[in-house]
């Protein structure tokens, strides 16, 4: 088994940046092993080693994850070729170091991670994870609901099929989209593209991981456990159709018949039979009280 560590994931664990960036940095001689420029990234690091990058000596530093709430009106870089401001203009000096796994457009706030553990920031972005992300849109009209099955089904959009993996309406114009996977801007693109423009877009959740009562700007340190939710999806529901299910249950109960689920053969007449302690509704539509018995409630 090779000793050492690769050097794309050693400069990673020092804040250098992601494991992508940190192969790019590599690729393009901005580090040093011991004196010598080094292009490999799957160079194995030993503990002795001096790396340098850009001249500047990196060492490796306690991993640290911290959820944050950005804020509308900053873009997740450390550098806008445009000017605008940075998420890592608001964050204090400590956290600076980290970087954000993920994005959320300038125009958009909610849950954002950094980290300087470059094995959970590609666990998280990885597709084949499929961690979940929890949404709260506005869009400035009312959606039709035939357009809302189109966020399920799928929508090509620059020849992607974008699609969610669940969609719900809280109000006229407010929606709880979750995605597995995502690409820059889909929801504003999948708004778009059905001809309605997103007014706001908080993120909610990743994994298990929920924003909470956290204020605007402020972030707070994960330990094990909330690390170990980011990675970890709920837990599946039953069928959405609970409603539907209510109403038959009350219409059995003031019927006396049992809730249909689907069609079925109607069935074939039977003799009668003594019941102990149970009696069938008269066949009349219209039982007299001597003899229409009330059935009893069935405990589940």
């Amino acid at each position: 088994m090779p000793e050492g560590t690769r050097l794309n994931k050693f400069l990673a664990s020092c804040g250098v940046g992601s494991r992508r960036a940190c192969d790019a940095l590599v690729q393009e001689g901005h580090v040093e092993i011991n004196g010598k420029v080094c292009l490999n990234p799957a160079q194995r690091v030993e503990p002795a080693d001096f790396v340098r990058v850009d001249g500047k000596r990196v060492q490796t530093k306690e991993t640290k994850t911290v959820m944050f709430y950005k804020p509308r009106g900053y873009v997740c870089s450390r550098e806008d070729e445009l000017g605008r401001d940075t998420i890592y203009t608001i964050l204090p000096p400590l956290l600076k170091h980290l970087h954000h796994v993920g994005r959320l457009d300038r125009d958009s706030e909610g849950l954002l991670i950094l980290t300087n553990d470059g094995d959970l920031s590609q666990t998280l972005m990885h597709p084949s994870k499929l961690v979940e992300k929890e949404y709260i849109v506005t869009s400035n009209q009312p959606v039709l609901n035939e357009h809302l099955d189109l966020f399920i089904s799928g929508i090509y959009i620059e020849k992607n099929r974008m699609r969610a993996k669940s969609v719900q309406r809280l109000s006229s114009r407010r929606y709880r989209i979750v995605l597995e996977t995502g690409l820059k801007r889909q929801i504003r693109m999948m708004f778009q593209a059905l001809g309605y423009q997103v007014q706001k877009l908080v993120r909610i959740r990743i994994g298990t991981l929920e924003l909470a009562d956290l204020p605007e700007g402020a972030w707070f340190p994960l330990e094990e456990d909330g690390i170990r939710r980011l990675q970890v999806n709920p837990k599946p529901k039953g069928p959405r159709r609970p409603a539907a299910k209510k109403v038959a249950k009350k219409a059995a109960k003031k019927s006396g018949k049992p809730a249909a689920s689907g069609e079925r053969p109607k069935p074939a007449a039977r003799p009668a039979r003594k019941s102990a302690g149970f009696a069938r509704p008269s066949s009349s539509r219209h039982p007299s009280k001597k003899t229409a018995k009330r059935v009893p409630k069935r405990k589940f």
